[in-house]
């Protein structure tokens, strides 16, 4: 009987590490998939008051992140395709490229940036030095771009079936439930997972609306050579930089500040620097500080501490790379709190003195679960299963 553990054992182990090797591979996109899960499952239980079946909620929740997000590329893509063609004409940058670059140098002209203007340079010759290089790049460029459909794909699939099935892993894992702390701790994981990421998609999108009204008003009260460029795609690039805390918003409205400075600098009065310095301000106030003073507390989980989150977001793709950014929160929301449920019982603490909601009311008589205790918003992955 023994033997046939062992090698069952053995059997598994090596089942665990193929699949572990595997996960390795597309540890970047499980780890967005479980983050857009956590981020997106209030929303897929909402949705259910429309009595609609689990998968379709969960395609209208991709959906609705899915198109957004193609809109948002899609406008910054034409956008830097129309004015890096503007300032390329404006500056002879094509006279200047053909004379460096080898593969620049038969290009006479930008073409229009339409079906007819494409169409046109095709037949005119303009595009060969185009496609003579993503021919010679060919390898490359196949590389990058599968690599990036994988990957999204992937991200696809795993988090519409984790909206659609997370009940039954919730299941699956409780099966090896112990005195009930293998529970308490799972569904304590899984509520603080909910309130923090989630928490972060709402940030998100309230900078990203806080940013747009606050650049187009400011263009209502300025000069046109001082107006923020697209305040409308600035703000949502705002909103989703605000993931990263302290630094993050910095990295787009800095960069629009300067290019607001270059016409002053480029020969307009010199006095309109104050409406530079004043945009510089508003924005530093209105959409970074206050925002992250008054709602990062707020939607930043029950039991996380808000400096602890704010380090993870800022050390995690320092350390890990592009998909720390998400991993590192997730890491630290797990750690913190198998701190402070399953680590004191394991070391013999009364199981009271684990559930600091219980032990320590808030002074106004609400529960610090906050909204976790609402009967819609159950601390399993999808509450009943479908």
């Amino acid at each position: 009987m023994n033997e046939k553990r062992l090698v069952v054992a053995l059997f598994g182990l090596v089942v665990a590490v193929v699949i572990g090797a595997l996960a390795y591979r597309f540890i970047a996109a499980f780890t967005v998939s479980v983050f857009l899960y956590y981020s997106t499952r209030r929303y897929h239980k909402f949705l259910k008051r429309f009595h609609l079946p689990a998968r379709v909620r969960a395609a209208v929740v991709l959906a609705s992140l899915a198109i957004p997000l193609v809109l948002l590329i899609s406008y910054a893509a034409v956008l830097l395709v129309i004015e890096a063609r503007r300032f390329a004409t404006n500056t002879a940058l094509v006279s200047t490229a053909a004379s460096d670059i080898a593969w620049f140098e038969a290009i006479e002209r930008i073409p229009e940036f339409t079906i007819e203007g494409l169409y046109q340079a095709y037949q005119s010759g303009d595009l060969e030095p185009f496609i003579e290089f993503a021919t010679e790049n060919a390898a490359f460029l196949t590389t990058v771009v599968s690599e990036f459909a994988l990957n999204l794909f992937v991200v696809t699939i795993v988090t519409y079936y984790l909206l659609v099935d997370g009940h039954r892993i919730s299941e699956w894992l409780l099966r090896f439930d112990d005195d009930a702390l293998i529970r308490e701790y799972l569904e304590a994981v899984d509520e603080e997972l909910e309130a923090v990421l989630f928490g972060n998609l709402l940030n998100v999108v309230a900078i990203s609306l806080i940013a747009i009204a606050t650049f187009s008003a400011f263009n209502a009260l300025v000069p046109a050579p001082v107006r923020v460029p697209y305040p409308a795609l600035v703000g949502a690039l705002t909103g989703i930089a605000s993931l990263v805390p302290v630094v993050g918003m910095k990295i787009v409205y800095l960069p629009v500040t300067a290019i607001m400075a270059i016409p002053v600098l480029m020969g307009a009065p010199l006095t309109q620097f104050v409406y530079v310095a004043a945009f510089l301000a508003v924005t530093v106030v209105v959409v970074d500080t206050i925002p992250d003073v008054v709602l990062r507390p707020i939607l930043s989980g029950d039991e996380t501490h808000v400096g602890l989150l704010m380090l993870a977001y800022t050390l995690g793709p320092v350390v890990l790379g592009f998909y720390g950014l998400f991993f590192a929160p997730i890491v630290l929301v797990i750690g913190l709190t198998f701190a402070n449920t399953a680590l004191p019982r394991l070391l013999g603490a009364d199981e009271s003195q684990t559930t600091l909601a219980e032990s320590e009311p808030e002074p106004d008589g609400v529960s610090d679960s906050g909204t976790a205790s609402d009967p819609d918003l159950p601390g399993d992955p999808d509450g009943t299963p479908e």
